[in-house]
C-alpha cells in the first residue's frame, strides 16, 4: 500500500512540476508541430490514417553501409511534416531488398545494386523480374575492394584461394561470383559476416575479404592494418566491361590500406533506387510521387555536406541500361528540363578526339568507352563538388 501511495504521489508531482514548467516558459507542446499534435492524439482512426498516408517506406542495407547513410540523408532532408515522412529501414543487403520490394508489406522503396535483378534470372531464381521494377534514379557507384595480403598483387591472384564474400543475401556475394565467372576464376568463396572475415585475415584463416560498396566504405576504412595488408587491383578486363565500370581507389579514400601518392584499380557497379512497378491512380504509386517530387526537388541540398560524398556522384537523369523509370519520375524529369547530358558529351568527346574515337571499332567497344567516360566525369564531378564546397564566399 504505501509503495502505491509513493508511486501515486511521484506522478502528481511530475504532473505538477511539468505545469509549473510550462506556466513558466509559456510552452504548449500541442502547438508546437502537426507531428506533435499526432503525437498526442495517439489511438484515433484520424491519426493513424494521417501517419500512414504520407510515410515512404525504404528499405536501405546492412548497418555501417553506404545505403544506411543514404537512407538517413534522405529522411533528413525530404521529412516534411504531416506531409511526407521517409522511413528507413536497416536492410540485409541487395538480395534480401529485392524480396523485401516485392514481398514485404509497407516496403515503397529500396536501395539495390544493379547487377542482382540479371545474377537472379542468370541462376534461375526469377524471370523477367525486371519487369516488376522501376527505378526512380541511378545513386552511386559501388566499387569493389579487395583487402588482402601484400603478396596477392591482384583479384587474379586469388585463383584457388579461400575468399570471403560476405553473407549470401547482400550484394557483394552477388557482384564477386558474378566477376569470378566472367573471367573464368575458381576460388574457394566462403559467406562470412565482414566484421568476422576481417578478423579471420589478420589470423591467416582466409587470404582475402571482398567489400562492394561506396567508398570509403566502413569496414575497411576502420581496418586496422598492422602493415602485412592491402588493397589488391582489380583490372577492368573486356569480360566485365559490358556490366561494370572502372573505378580508382586512392589513399585519401583507404589511408590505412593505401600509400600515399599510389592508387588501386578497381571496377563499381551501379547502386540503384528501385520500386515495384505500381499501376498509376493507385495510393502506393501516389505515395512513390509525393517522394520523387519532394527527392527531386531537393537534390541539390544533397549534395553538399554534411551528407555521404557519394551523393557528387548522383545525376537525376543518367539513364540505366535495361530498366524502366519509375513514369512520374520521367516526367518530372521531362517537365523540368533534366537531361542526361552525359550521353552527349561524349559524343562531343568524340568527335574532338580522333584518337579516342579509332578505338571504337563496334557497338560493344563503343558502350565500354561510354561507361569509363561515365566514371570519369562522375570522379571530376564530385571534385569540382568539393572543391566548390571549400571555396567561402568572399575568398
Amino acid at each position: 500500500m504505501r509503495y502505491v501511495l509513493r508511486m501515486a504521489l511521484a506522478a502528481m508531482m511530475t504532473i505538477f512540476a511539468f505545469s509549473a514548467q510550462a506556466a513558466e516558459t509559456e510552452y504548449d507542446p500541442s502547438k508546437v508541430s502537426d507531428s506533435l499534435k499526432a503525437i498526442f492524439q495517439f489511438g484515433s482512426t484520424q491519426t493513424k490514417q494521417a501517419l500512414n498516408a504520407n510515410t515512404v517506406t525504404l528499405i536501405t542495407g546492412t548497418i555501417g553501409g553506404t545505403y544506411v547513410q543514404f537512407g538517413a540523408d534522405l529522411a533528413s532532408v525530404l521529412d516534411d511534416g504531416n506531409k511526407l515522412r521517409v522511413l528507413p529501414i536497416v536492410g540485409r543487403g541487395s538480395v534480401q531488398s529485392v524480396a523485401d520490394i516485392l514481398f514485404l508489406q509497407g516496403v515503397d522503396l529500396g536501395v539495390v545494386r544493379a547487377d542482382t535483378l540479371d545474377y537472379l534470372e542468370r541462376k534461375g531464381f526469377a524471370s523477367d523480374i525486371k519487369k516488376q521494377f522501376t527505378y526512380v534514379t541511378k545513386l552511386y557507384n559501388e566499387e569493389m575492394q579487395v583487402i588482402a595480403p601484400k603478396s596477392i598483387r591482384s583479384l587474379k591472384d586469388l585463383e584457388g584461394k579461400t575468399v570471403s564474400v560476405d553473407l549470401p543475401n547482400g550484394g557483394t556475394f552477388v557482384t564477386a561470383l558474378t566477376v569470378f565467372e566472367r573471367l573464368g576464376m575458381k576460388a574457394n568463396v566462403v559467406y562470412i559476416e565482414q566484421r568476422i572475415a576481417m578478423e579471420k585475415l589478420k589470423a591467416g584463416e582466409i587470404d582475402a575479404v571482398i567489400v562492394v560498396g561506396g567508398k570509403p566504405y566502413k569496414s575497411v576504412s576502420t581496418f586496422n592494418n598492422d602493415g602485412r595488408f592491402h588493397l589488391a587491383n582489380v583490372d577492368y578486363a573486356k569480360p566485365l566491361q559490358s556490366d561494370y565500370l572502372p573505378a580508382t581507389l586512392t589513399a585519401k579514400d583507404y589511408p590505412n590500406l593505401i600509400k600515399e601518392g599510389e592508387t588501386v584499380d578497381t571496377i563499381a557497379v551501379p547502386a540503384v533506387l528501385a520500386a515495384y512497378n505500381w499501376a498509376p491512380k493507385t495510393d502506393r504509386y501516389r505515395k512513390l510521387a509525393l517522394f520523387v517530387d519532394a527527392f527531386f526537388t531537393k537534390f541539390p541540398a544533397l549534395q553538399k555536406p554534411p551528407f555521404h560524398p557519394k551523393w557528387k556522384e548522383v545525376s537525376l537523369a543518367a539513364p540505366l541500361a535495361g530498366w524502366n523509370r519509375l513514369p512520374v519520375a520521367q516526367q518530372w524529369l521531362d517537365q523540368h528540363g533534366v537531361e542526361p547530358v552525359t550521353r552527349q558529351r561524349f559524343e562531343t568527346f568524340l568527335r574532338q578526339n580522333p584518337a579516342a574515337a579509332k578505338v571504337v571499332q563496334s557497338d560493344a567497344d563503343r558502350e565500354a568507352l561510354f561507361k569509363q567516360f561515365q566514371a570519369w566525369e562522375a570522379e571530376n564531378n564530385a571534385r569540382d563538388n568539393n572543391a566548390r564546397a571549400q571555396v567561402r564566399p568572399g575568398k
